[in-house]
């Protein structure tokens, strides 16, 4: 794969000489964990379903990754190449990326959610040479829907299956054989490892205009975030991170995956969100920092109550995905005993604002935090002039941990020549520099921490028989955040119901969370004179209507 990762060149001087950039891999991190702490307890995995636990020291950790790498490699993978993986939070999923680092090929995490229609776009825009799904996960058949996308897909060579039982499983080909003792390992574990702007994650976002985008990110990228992240929230050797989060988001895979290596300490990985489960993992584990989306924290709050226990070892939760009500804070805070964390980030950047550990709790509830170290954010009007604080406008940020461009769409970079980078957000900034995201200009719907495609699913609902205008628009939901709503012109004399429109998506192979979770059916569209639907009106009909 050729990535054109054209934003990293012209800033490189300047990030080496603000000491911003650690010119480091995830290989230096993991081989001084291995020879300062082989012993050290570096990942537990727990397959919730099953309750089967797999431990790995540091010394255990890249062995593994030097074997499925050489395994890698036997398959035909070599430097720059893309290996998809389609995994929950298993410890897979870490190992693979670890795998990957160490022959200079490129991870591209995918979330277990993609179905055909996501998964067919994704894999053939990225180029994709081996692509690892589950078996099973949740009752889908993760197996016969790769199987099935393979002969769309000439340049993907190989798919490999976590607890598959034939010659193309996971243990077979890459886990089971002892191929870093082969006489030619140690040559293909040293011969191309990356350099730290070399592209190691390859991570797709959906935007305003329904087509991914993938975002290319570099060691010198992502781990310019991690450091002055951990820093600010005084994390360090001693702690141990839960992440629930899916490690195919960059939560997960920055702060669930990389960070506890970099920082030398210890992870544990829950694959599916059950929170009395994490309570358990919480306690047994020691963990003393976790991040996720709102609906993470109510949940994990809401049980503590319910177990009449506490979790004493949680110093730190970080929320992020949406604001922080107040209640919830003071619930949380109440319940876990915990430092409630605000903050705000993007694929392509990682956190960019957080609050304080030092702060006082009601920063959480007002703000999404201040800027991390390395970045800077600006409040601009609609011809990019400054704005005082307190008033809304575009928001505009230059960071360290900006990634390196879209896979082949560099026309959608929304970077100018200074590194000013356009987030599509709306925002304000008070006096001491802390912002409150106020809305987007993407149209897009964050769903509990994922963004739901919306163009997207509005050009499927026009293919619809009985729909002859269709718009998506977010109602409020104390738990996730948002949700999606359809609003409907039907065609005249057709008649339309939520069900119908459930069975259309599914059909079109539709993820199950991208699928509206309401109807409302109107007679016309609110329009601009030239026709373009007012949806802030929309959003007001359905805050004052009920919808079927």
């Amino acid at each position: 794969m050729e990535f054109d990762a054209v934003l990293l060149p012209r800033r490189r001087a300047r990030m080496l000489e603000q000491k911003l950039w650690h010119e480091r891999t995830i290989n230096d991190a993991l081989d001084a964990c291995a020879t300062a702490h082989a012993d050290k307890l570096a990942l537990t995995a727990l397959r919730v379903e099953t309750g089967e636990r797999t431990q790995f020291s540091y010394r255990e950790l890249a062995r593994m990754a030097d074997r499925i790498a050489v395994g890698l490699h036997r398959l035909g993978v070599r430097k720059g190449d893309v290996v998809a993986g389609q995994l929950p939070n298993w410890w897979q999923f870490t190992l693979i990326h670890l795998a990957c680092s160490r022959i200079g090929a490129v991870m591209n995490p995918l979330m277990h959610i993609f179905r055909e229609r996501e998964l067919s776009f994704m894999l053939a825009h990225g180029a994709a040479k081996v692509f690892i799904v589950p078996r099973q996960f949740r009752g889908h058949d993760f197996e016969s829907m790769a199987n099935g996308l393979k002969a769309q897909l000439p340049l993907l060579r190989h798919i490999v299956v976590v607890d598959g039982q034939g010659e193309n499983s996971f243990d077979a080909l890459l886990a089971a054989p002892p191929w870093e003792r082969e006489p030619d390992a140690p040559a293909i574990l040293t011969g191309s490892r990356p350099a730290p702007d070399d592209v190691t994650q390859l991570i797709y976002t959906s935007g305003t205009t329904g087509e991914p985008k993938g975002v290319q990110h570099t060691a010198n990228t992502l781990i310019s975030n991690i450091i002055p992240y951990a820093d600010r929230l005084h994390l360090g050797a001693d702690d141990m991170v839960l992440m629930a989060s899916p490690m195919a988001h960059q939560t997960g895979f920055m702060y669930g995956l990389m960070m506890p290596i970099l920082l030398q300490a210890s992870a544990v990985l829950q694959d599916i969100w059950d929170a009395p489960k994490a309570i358990a993992l919480i306690r047994e584990q020691g963990v003393t920092f976790t991040m996720a989306s709102t609906p993470f924290l109510s949940d994990l709050s809401k049980a503590v109550v319910a177990d009449g226990g506490g979790i004493p070892s949680l110093r730190t939760f970080l929320s992020a995905g949406a604001p922080l009500p107040g209640a919830l804070v003071e619930q949380a805070r109440s319940a876990l005993g915990a430092k409630i964390i605000s903050a705000w980030g993007m694929t392509e950047n990682g956190a960019v604002t957080t609050t304080l550990p030092e702060d006082d709790d009601q920063r959480a509830v007002q703000t999404d935090g201040r800027p991390l170290p390395g970045v800077e954010i600006r409040i601009v009007d609609i011809d990019d002039t400054c704005l005082p604080a307190g008033q809304e406008g575009k928001l505009m940020l230059r960071s360290c941990s900006n990634f390196g461009g879209y896979l082949k769409r560099p026309h959608l970079n929304a970077t100018d020549a200074d590194d000013w980078f356009d987030t599509g957000d709306l925002a304000r900034m008070d006096a001491e520099g802390y912002i409150r995201i106020t809305g987007r200009s993407k149209d897009v719907i964050i769903r509990g921490g994922e963004n739901i495609p919306v163009v997207e699913i509005e050009s499927l609902l026009y293919r619809h028989p009985d729909i002859q205008h269709a718009a998506i628009v977010a109602y409020a939901d104390a738990r996730l955040g948002e949700r999606a709503c359809a609003v409907v012109v039907p065609r005249e004399g057709a008649t339309l119901n939520l069900e119908d429109l459930r069975i259309f998506l599914q059909n079109e192979r539709v993820a199950l969370q991208y699928i509206p979770e309401r109807l409302h059916i109107v007679t016309q569209m609110p329009a601009t004179p030239s026709g373009k639907i007012q949806k802030f009106k929309l959003r007001e009909w359905i805050q004052g209507q009920n919808a079927t």
